[in-house]
Order: structure tokens, then sequence, then C-alpha cells
């Protein structure tokens, strides 16, 4: 069996949700890139979170058991700095709202942190938890006075062992409400943050993990890089289901575990015994009453099945996902999917 890590030269991984939740490494990633790294494949990390630089990245991923060198590291605040660099003048002024790293990316560019909006030419989002209403209020000042505005990222949660907490895209959505303008965005899905990592790694075969839809896998498509959406983090069984074109995975896993799976088996097509179909905006899943069951009733695998009926079909989102028999409705159970039928 040839696993989906063979056919590929690097792996770069998405952190928040894939690889940890907070400060809890997911069951079995650090080991699950260590394999990989063993058998040769070179290991990229690309995070939208732009709250930490490059190294304080590597102390969090040592901390959780993952081996990491900066080198690896390509963070939304890199990418950021570096638009805003390709837009400015050295030393001119910037306000940050975001983290201490964040501003430490502004400086070593050759640009200036500013106070006050009066000072600024330029303003630079991330994500801090510290984040308070002044500091968006002179954000607003300088965006209204015309100054440049980037955002490291808009996703709107951010994973955490807690739940999904309020991520930078919710502190960038009250700008949009109170300025009426719309930033540059630096990080996933732009394609900056999958050049660089590609670069760094100098891969003709890389693969993006991930479990955002619409940052890893879309900016994957984008960059025509094949994709593996984990289900760990944010996008779930349904929001798989209904995703775009452009938002679908090459392939699909439960977690890091599918990195040693066979391709074909991760692909969404239909995997036996599992069968599914479409009649109108209605999904049905069955499991061949006749196959062999052991071990072959994954609820992944009807997951994939189920997506390659309906994404044929036109996709969308299903107004009704019925099952039929104790396997298909305790697959639909697991999957958070409501079955009906």
């Amino acid at each position: 069996m040839t696993a989906l890590r063979e056919q590929h030269d690097a792996l770069l991984f998405d952190l928040d949700g894939t690889l940890f939740r907070g400060g809890t490494a997911l069951p079995g990633a650090p080991e699950a890139l260590a394999e990989a790294a063993g058998l040769g494949c070179r290991i990229g990390y690309l995070t939208n979170n732009g709250s930490r630089n490059g190294g304080q990245v590597v102390d969090h991923l040592r901390a959780l058991g993952f081996t990491a060198d900066e080198s690896e590291v390509v963070t939304s605040g890199q990418a950021a700095a570096r638009l805003l660099v390709d837009r400015l003048k050295p030393g001119d002024a910037v306000v940050v709202v975001g983290s201490k790293a964040l501003a430490g990316e502004v400086t070593s560019a050759g640009l200036t942190v500013a106070d006050r909006a009066e000072q600024a030419v330029a303003v630079l989002q991330g994500h801090s938890p510290d984040t308070g209403w002044r500091d968006l209020a002179e954000a607003c000042l300088a965006i209204r006075a015309g100054a440049l505005w980037v955002a490291t990222n808009v996703d709107a949660t951010l994973p955490d062992e807690r739940g999904e907490l309020p991520g930078n895209g919710a502190m960038v959505a009250a700008l949009v409400t109170a300025t009426e303008s719309q930033p540059l965005v630096a990080g996933k899905p732009e394609a900056a943050l999958f050049h660089e990592a590609v670069r760094r790694a100098a891969s003709e075969r890389p693969l993006m993990v991930g479990d955002r839809l619409e940052t890893d896998i879309a900016g994957a498509n984008g960059v025509q890089m094949p994709s593996l959406l984990v289900l760990t983090g944010v996008s779930d069984a349904a929001a798989l289901l209904a995703a775009p074109e452009v938002d679908r995975p090459t392939y699909i896993g439960a977690d890091l575990s599918a990195l040693r799976t066979d391709p074909d088996r991760l692909r969404p097509i239909a995997q036996a015994p599992w069968r599914a179909s479409r009649a109108g905006d209605e999904l049905r899943l069955e499991l061949d009453p006749g196959a062999e069951r052991d071990g072959a009733d994954d609820p992944i695998d009807a997951l994939r099945t189920l997506c390659a009926a309906h994404w044929a079909s036109g996709g969308g989102r299903p107004s009704r996902i019925t099952a039929t028999g104790p396997a298909a409705i305790e697959a639909l159970r697991s999957l958070r999917l409501a079955a009906g039928g």
C-alpha cells in the first residue's frame, strides 16, 4: 500500500485546529509529523495567526512535542509586513493593532510603529487577546483618514481547547463596520504564504494539510496544490458537504493518521461498502447489506461517499440527509449530520 505522505516531498501544515488546540497537541499529531519527517518529507508550518513571530511559533511547537525549526515557519505577520514594505517607504509609520510580536515584524521590515492615528500612513491588524476599544479607535481614525489597511487574516474564529473563540476576522469586521472600508489580507487563502512555504521547502510535490475549508483548502486550490482536510478543527462534515467547488479538498481524513493511508481511500469518491444517492435536495446513505462488515463501516468513508454523490449532483446545502439501516444512522450521528428516515 502507498501512503499519502509517500506521494509528496513536503507536507505543509496549518497549526491551530490541525496540530493543536490552544496549549494542547492533538492526539497523535507530533508522532505523525515525526514519522513523515523520518521518511524524508520536508515539513512546513503555515499559520494565519499573526500574534507570534517565527521564533515564538517554534517555541510553542517544541513545547507540545513537535520538532520544528524557524526556517520552516511562515506566518501571516511576516506576509503582512512584506505587503507593507512593498507599498510604503522605509521609516513610514504604522498603527499596529495586535501583539508585540506583530509590531516587531513591522520594525524588522524597516518601518516604525505609530502610537496615534495622526502619525500613521498605514494600519496593520492582527490577532491579540489584549486588543481593546482604544486600539480599534486609533486604527479607525487612521483608516478613515486614508491610511493603507492590511490584515494578517480574516479568520472569524480561533480554535481553542475550550471551543471556538473570536478570531482576527471578528475584530476586522468591527473596523469594516466602523470605516466602511476593506483591508488587504496577507494570510490564507491568499497565495503569499503558500509560495513562501514551497520556496523554503524547495518542494516540487507539496501537500497542504489543514482544518479550515475557506482558508487552508481554498488557498491550496488557488495555487493548484493538493490538500488534505482533517476534521479536528473548524470545518465539520456539514460544512464540507455544503462547500463550493473552490473550497473542496483533494483528500478527507479524520485526523493526521490519514497521512499513513492509501490516497485512493481518502478521496471524496464512493467508498465501498457505502452507497449514497441524491434526489432533489435530499441525500440518502446506506451500507451494502451484503458487504463484509469487519472494519468496513468507517463513518469518514461514509462522508467521502456522501460528498461524491452530493457534489456530482451540484452540491449546495442539502435540506435533508436520510439513512437506511442502523450502521448508516450511526455513521450520520457520529458525523453530526441529522439522520431522518
